[in-house]
């Protein structure tokens, strides 16, 4: 089997993972709120230390859990501090987890959002940001760092500094470069920003963040138990535990320390995967398929269409005859499909990992040529 899903959830995790969750689960069950762990069984890995050093961030305190990526931008949106008549700045590249909390705060809250037109392999126009930071003095731009569908970087650092130049403060989605490009919030001045544990940081599923900037302060979209602060009627103001109501997958986040401590100290070759990347790019425009073409920084996806065969077709061939794994669809981005040339249909999605070989592209190479020469 050859997987080439990992924009979706990464396969295989680093080695070792499992057996370090196996322990996990068999020690003492603990709370990160209300217990140090359980050292006599197995060294407790504190996730939040681990993401902070990932991501230069001084603070740990400053990020919370949350069950996924989707879990951040539903906190840090539905919690911001909104007044009626607020405006959203956002792309058209976003995934549905930013798209339909913005929704919702239209409908709910008043709250008024413009999507901005992205470039011919995803990335925003910048020139097109700058004039709506002029004409709608947002109170807030909401931007992925690299879009699920192309693998195209945003500038982030450059957004957010004209966003704050404007006024407004940036969320960030980093769901789909944590762990594989550099995220560096605090050196970015990235004021919020949304992360999930299972894709480029080779943790479990249900596992995620958000980080808050110091100075901002986010209204709990659930309330709870914390294990302290226990007399008091709202949720604490301290961070993390503001954001974080009710028991934690301690064990998953024990996994995902584990995760990220192991990629802390296994830095990726990102020049290989650069390379690769182009490679893989050349060969499928040679073989005819229509690719969606990436300069510059970007993650190791791709999507691409093949005439006489829907999204949906090449993606069951390549499983049914060949026992590759890929996605195929809109990738729940359906807004960014126009500006790609894409059908309604949408494209096959190909997402490599650190663990992808060289055999397994070339073997995905061949798939595709025999399927187009038929």
């Amino acid at each position: 089997m050859i997987y080439l899903n990992n924009a979706a959830t990464s396969w295989p995790k680093a080695d070792g993972l499992a057996g370090y969750m196996s322990r996990v689960i068999d020690g003492i069950p603990v709370h990160g709120s209300r217990a140090t762990g359980n050292g006599e069984t197995v060294k407790s890995m504190d996730a939040r230390q681990e993401l902070a050093k990932l991501m230069g961030i001084s603070d740990s305190t400053r990020i919370s859990y949350m069950e996924n990526g989707t879990h951040g931008l539903n906190t840090a949106l539905l919690g911001y501090p909104w007044e009626e008549g607020d405006v959203i700045l956002t792309s058209a590249a976003e995934h549905n987890s930013v798209l339909r909390p913005l929704w919702w705060l239209k409908k709910n809250r008043g709250v008024r959002y413009v999507i901005l037109p992205v470039q011919k392999d995803g990335r925003i126009q910048m020139q097109c940001l700058q004039e709506a930071l002029q004409q709608y003095h947002p109170k807030m731009v909401v931007i992925t760092h690299a879009s699920n569908v192309t693998g195209a970087v945003n500038p982030l650092e450059e957004i957010t500094a004209l966003a704050h130049k404007a006024g407004a403060v940036v969320l960030a989605d980093t769901c789909q470069t944590l762990g594989i490009v550099p995220v560096l919030p605090k050196q970015w001045g990235v004021d919020l920003l949304a992360f999930t544990g299972h894709k480029y940081l080779l943790g479990p599923q249900g596992t995620g963040g958000l980080y808050v900037r110091e100075g901002i302060m986010l209204d709990p979209v659930m309330t709870g138990g914390t294990g302290i602060f226990s007399d008091e009627e709202e949720m604490p103001a301290q961070m993390p535990l503001r954001l974080e109501a009710g028991t934690q997958n301690e064990q998953g986040f024990q996994g995902l320390g584990w995760a990220v401590n192991w990629l802390n100290a296994h830095p990726l070759d990102s020049e290989k995967l650069t390379a690769w990347s182009k490679e893989i790019e050349e060969t499928l425009q040679s073989l005819g398929a229509h690719v969606i073409a990436v300069d510059g920084m970007r993650t190791p996806v791709f999507s691409f269409t093949v005439s006489g065969y829907t999204p949906e077709e090449i993606g069951d061939i390549l499983y049914g005859s060949y026992d590759i794994i890929c996605r195929t669809g809109l990738h729940c981005a359906p807004l960014i499909l126009p500006y790609l040339g894409l059908e309604k249909q949408g494209s096959v999605r190909i997402s490599m990992s650190r663990f992808t070989t060289r055999e397994e592209l070339e073997a995905f190479l061949q798939a595709i040529k025999e399927i187009v020469s038929e």
